[in-house]
């Protein structure tokens, strides 16, 4: 795991600092400094991924490096406009995602920059991945709220404007058009790519998998509403593995490799 230090790896180091930082302080309340945190965090995580885009002279969505950079750097303007436009109260939960998705593209995966396959080469690449990107970050905070539901109970806590369940539903709401955006670019490209819109590809497959489990969960929630809270949750947070799943074992391809195994 040695790492050389660079400029874009000492940024990521102090977007992950800084996010440790506010997640500590919003675990005490102290709500100012950790947002003034989660700024800085998030100013540090954007300046890596603005000199990332400059050294590879491409959007930096290529290789699980660069995902995992791009989940970090998200992680707080989502988070800013969840609780300003859904009532989900930014948390030290939200900090401590963006700390553990910084983590892999500091510690885990190599930053050595790669040109882009030619079957990247389009303009359906940046706003393909980008669609996943934001609904991946969206629905980590759907599963972090289904959570606190499942084991923290369906109340509001003091201070929040909506209950965990509440903002479950409210953040998955937004993240299912995200990965149906995803989804559909996604297939519009195989055909320009490679002559079809659906090659069974294990990328594909689990990208379908993770769109079906959120439908599943609006439409038990639509059926049920809150009854069956503890369901509700469980699905959220079934979401939420299917899209680790398909983050890490189908983009890796170490068992079954597809189309998409040059994300790496």
């Amino acid at each position: 795991m040695a790492v050389k230090l660079t400029l874009l790896v000492a940024l990521i180091y102090g977007a992950m600092l800084a996010y440790l930082g506010a997640a500590v302080a919003l675990a005490c309340e102290w709500r100012k400094p950790g947002k003034r945190l989660c700024v800085l965090g998030f100013a540090l995580a954007l300046g890596a991924f603005l000199l990332r885009w400059h050294t590879v002279r491409h959007v930096p969505l290529q290789n699980l490096f660069e995902v995992f950079l791009c989940l970090g750097m998200l992680c707080y303007p989502l988070s800013a406009f969840c609780e300003r436009f859904l009532g989900v109260r930014l948390g030290a939960a939200d900090a401590l995602v963006g700390l553990v998705v910084l983590f892999p593209a500091g510690f885990v995966f190599s930053a050595q920059p790669r040109g882009l396959p030619p079957a990247l080469q389009t303009w359906l690449f940046a706003p393909h991945v980008g669609a996943y990107m934001l609904a991946y970050v969206v629905l980590f905070k759907a599963g972090i709220q289904a959570g606190r539901a499942l084991f923290g109970g369906m109340r509001a806590a003091e201070g929040r404007r909506v209950s965990h369940e509440e903002a479950t539903y409210r953040l998955v709401r937004m993240g299912l058009p995200l990965l149906t955006l995803g989804l559909v670019l996604g297939a519009v490209w195989g055909k320009a790519a490679w002559g079809d819109y659906w090659h069974w590809d294990p990328k594909e497959l689990w990208g379908l998998a993770t769109w079906l489990v959120y439908v599943a969960y609006l439409q038990v929630r639509e059926v049920f509403g809150t009854r069956h809270g503890r369901l509700n949750s469980l699905i959220a947070l079934g979401g939420v593995a299917v899209i680790g799943i398909t983050l890490l074992w189908a983009n890796l391809g170490r068992l079954f490799a597809g189309l998409h195994s040059y994300a790496m």
